[in-house]
């Protein structure tokens, strides 16, 4: 998987370099956000502009990684979903779950 990884103002920030967010690359996304929080981050912004397909693989490495962020006491946000995405966020209702930004800049501000 093409993760590139960025640390700004103490947000880590992955870039999923990779046209889709599925059963076969999610676990590495999974991973990662796990390292990180285990390593003291706290807070993510995971950003999505570069996929335009997601399963519940990667949904589910997503929810991981919320879940990881609230025993860490840390925030993990997304920004830059793009409309494909956005749809299937809203479909299985998580967008009432994520803090979504439309871009990295404007989630940057909220932390």
């Amino acid at each position: 998987m093409n993760l590139q990884t960025e640390l700004k103002n103490n947000i880590v920030i992955i870039y999923v370099n990779e046209e889709r967010l599925d059963a076969h690359n999610s676990g590495e996304l999974k991973a990662e956000v796990q390292k990180m929080f285990e390593q003291g981050q706290k807070n993510m912004l995971i950003d999505l502009k570069d996929v335009r397909f997601i399963d519940s693989s990667g949904l589910g490495a997503l929810v991981s990684g919320f879940k990881n962020a609230i025993s860490h006491q840390g925030n993990l946000k997304l920004s830059t979903l793009q409309s494909q995405v956005r749809s299937m966020f809203e479909l299985t209702r998580l967008h009432r779950v994520f803090e979504i930004f439309p871009s990295t800049a404007e989630a940057i501000e909220t932390f």
